[in-house]
This record gives structure tokens, sequence and C-alpha cells, in this order.
């Protein structure tokens, strides 16, 4: 007996992860790193899509490094490619309490200098969630792809 044949080709998943600072510089290197992967990917610089997933990277990154740093203790940035959409993960080690979630995020007054990063996260992202984990958090944002299946065809 042989198994029914499936219609579709095996999928791809792509991975890239890094470890970096929990400074400015550590945040901006996030950013710079993400355009580059996704353009080895076969997502261009400039483009809706890598646009997206930059600025989400961007102000995940700059809240790890400004909300969730521990002295000695990186953050974590992973990306995937996966089938319909690019998954981005921030992970730091800090403990307390965790960020508002989809939903929750209000907007800071007008005049105020910070307050906008998740409010970004959310009008960019498809899908996000906050995560716990011991120690720490996890945020994760997805942003899909126009036309996906190309892009996993062998």
């Amino acid at each position: 007996m042989t198994a029914p044949s499936t219609p579709h080709g095996p999928i791809t998943v792509r991975t890239f992860t890094q470890r970096l600072s929990p400074t400015p510089r550590g945040a901006r290197l996030a950013r710079h790193l993400t355009v580059s992967q996704l353009a080895a990917w076969g997502i261009p610089y400039g483009t809706d899509v890598s646009d997206a997933v930059a600025t989400v990277v961007a102000e995940l990154a700059a809240n790890a490094a400004t909300h969730g740093r521990v002295p000695g203790r990186d953050f974590e940035l992973r990306l995937a490619l996966v089938p319909g959409s690019v998954r981005v993960e921030v992970t730091d080690t800090r403990t307390g309490p965790c960020p508002p979630g989809p939903g929750d995020v209000r907007a800071p007054h007008p005049l105020a200098e910070s307050g906008r990063g998740l409010v970004l996260v959310e009008a960019l992202a498809d899908r996000w969630e906050v995560l716990d984990r011991a120690p720490g958090k996890t945020v994760r944002a997805e942003v899909d792809l126009p036309g996906w299946l190309r892009l996993f065809r062998a």
C-alpha cells in the first residue's frame, strides 16, 4: 500500500537566530541583520514586507534593550520564514510584568516622547503575542507574505 501523494512539495522553514547585547547598538544591529537576512531569503530591501518586519524588529529590540535589560544577559532575535509569513521573536531575560498584549496596547499622549513601539507592532504585524517564559518573556509577531508559495518552491 502506498501513501497518498501530496499536491505540494516539501515545506521549508528557514530560521535565523542571534544573541545581541541589550543596548541601543544591539537593537540597531538587530534591525540591520534582519533586512540582510530577509534579502538572503528573497525578500528585497525596501518592500512592504521588509519594511514592516524591520520596523517590528527595531521596536521589539529597542524594548528588549530598554525595558528587558538585565546586566550581563543578552536578548535573542529569532527570525523564521514559514509558509505564508515571516515570524519574529525577541526574547529577553527580565522577569516581572509582561508588556500589554494584542488589543491591550494604548496609544501614548501625542506629546509623549516614548510609548509607540507596541502601537507600531500592533499596526504592522498580522498576528502577535507576548509569551511568558522563565526567566523573561518573548514577544512573537508575524507579517504575512503576499504570494508566499513561490518562496518555497525548489
